[in-house]
């Protein structure tokens, strides 16, 4: 009697397959903020444009892109075949020319000094040289959605290494213009980075398209109708609750900004918080990468204990790394040397650079119990959890400009830090029934694996 027996565990090897180069992917993107800041630190007004970008460019291009950068996730879970491909793929086009006409707007009309100077409250010496950063960044929106949205096809086909690659195509960009702009000496530091993050979002935006391509006509095209047919009833239900979740996620920054500015020191504290920001970012995409690694592989049976392991395994890798930095003297020249900031905002950062400790362990299970609940295409949760996540971090910035006694650098980390640990509490308690039947699955799989066993 031939006994056909269930798969076995997923193994830890193969989630590391999984997992590594969308870290590395996330890491070199990472690399860009601090590549950006040490470029702008060491050109003419490093504290004036370093404030522009980190104040104004880098909050309000994130506020317009959000409704489209949770494609990824949604293009990971959703693109399963042909018909799927092509309703995603429709909503990305339409979403992503709505949002640059939106950018265009805001960069180019009154409309920006409406928003920069009576909303955010923006030192006056930065709101100028910001939109022409802004109007820069034009191209942002579009070649993000593009990129994100291809990116997810290659991951649902365990394509992770091509999207590694296009990171380094991203950065490549990058460093080029960088080095074009520092090699001049006299562009101003806004015009250099913009330009930078421009010509990289372009050039990944074009890879990715180039790369998926074959993809899309071996393996996706071919592949069999997954369930229901994706409608765009269906598909709105499963990414409202994403968008509005990027959307509140984002938003935090612009109010993070408008605080800044009410607070003591605030061309300092604005001009510190990329430097900071931008490092601890490159630690925390540890755990940015395991969202889509969870949303692919808890499918798999036999998945869930595994990857339980492997999220506490990288809660401690990535808290333990950024210590590594904090506690000792590599901070300081992480920061003086390498960022080229001044002696008096190196301190600022590196205290602030404790404050932020607990921000890449806390990326990781948002990421674990996020994966959870997109696999079980309940996203709404998500969004509740972010709503807790924008009240908490607002009640905070805003006591902290009541207060007006300390940094808003400091006060901004902190009610980070706070903010994400009462939305991984939301999504804990939000995840459990999908986290459950994942369990109840497997645990049905090893008991006939068992038995299977007592056979032979």
């Amino acid at each position: 009697m031939n006994i056909k027996y269930p798969p076995s565990a997923l193994s830890f090897g193969r989630i590391l397959r999984t997992w590594w180069p969308l870290a590395a992917s996330w890491m070199l993107m990472g690399a860009e903020l601090p590549a950006l800041s040490a470029v702008a630190a060491r050109l003419p007004n490093p504290e004036i444009n370093l404030a522009a970008y980190g104040g104004i460019v880098f909050p309000l291009a994130l506020i317009v892109e959000s409704p489209i950068i949770m494609l990824l996730a949604a293009s990971t879970a959703l693109s399963k075949d042909w018909e799927s491909y092509r309703k995603i793929k429709g909503y990305m086009m339409l979403a992503g020319g709505f949002l640059t006409g939106l950018h265009i707007l805001v960069a180019f009309t009154p409309l920006y000094y409406v928003v920069t100077e009576h909303i955010l409250g923006s030192p006056p010496e930065i709101v100028e040289p910001a939109r022409v950063g802004l109007m820069i960044m034009t191209p942002w929106t579009w070649s993000i959605a593009y990129r994100r949205f291809n990116q997810g096809v290659l991951i649902r086909f365990d394509h992770t290494k091509a999207v590694g690659i296009g990171t380094i195509v991203r950065l490549s960009a990058d460093i080029i213009v960088l080095m074009i702009g520092y090699l001049s000496g006299t562009i101003p530091g806004i015009v250099v980075a913009t330009c930078a993050v421009a010509s990289g979002v372009i050039s990944e935006a074009i890879y990715a398209g180039v790369v998926v391509r074959p993809v899309i006509r071996g393996e996706l095209k071919p592949a069999p109708q997954v369930g229901e047919p994706l409608n765009l009833r269906s598909f709105l239900d499963f990414y409202i609750p994403l968008a509005m979740t990027s959307l509140m996620t984002l938003l935090v920054n612009p109010i993070g900004s408008a605080a800044l500015s009410r607070m003591p020191a605030p061309l300092a504290s604005l001009a510190v918080w990329p430097v900071v920001t931008g490092l601890v970012f490159m630690f925390r995409s540890m755990g940015m990468a395991y969202n889509e690694v969870v949303v692919a592989l808890l499918d798999e049976p036999r998945s869930t204990k595994s990857l339980r392991r492997f999220t506490g395994l990288l809660f401690g890798l990535s808290t333990i790394s950024l210590l590594m930095i904090t506690a000792t003297p590599l901070s300081e020249l992480w920061f003086r040397e390498v960022q080229g900031i001044s002696p008096a905002l190196t301190s600022l950062a590196v205290l602030g650079l404790w404050i932020a400790l607990p921000m890449p362990g806390l990326n990781v299970l948002l990421s674990w119990f996020q994966g959870a609940i997109l696999h079980g295409r309940r996203t709404r949760g998500i969004s509740e959890a972010v709503g807790v996540f924008l009240i908490t971090a607002s009640l905070i910035l805003w006591g902290g400009v009541i207060w007006g006694k300390t940094s808003g650098l400091y006060i901004g980390l902190a009610a980070f830090d706070v903010a994400m640990i009462t939305q991984a509490i939301w999504l804990r308690r939000r995840s459990r029934p999908a986290l459950r039947a994942a369990a109840e699955r497997d645990e049905k799989l090893s008991a006939l694996q068992t038995a299977n066993a007592s056979m032979d």
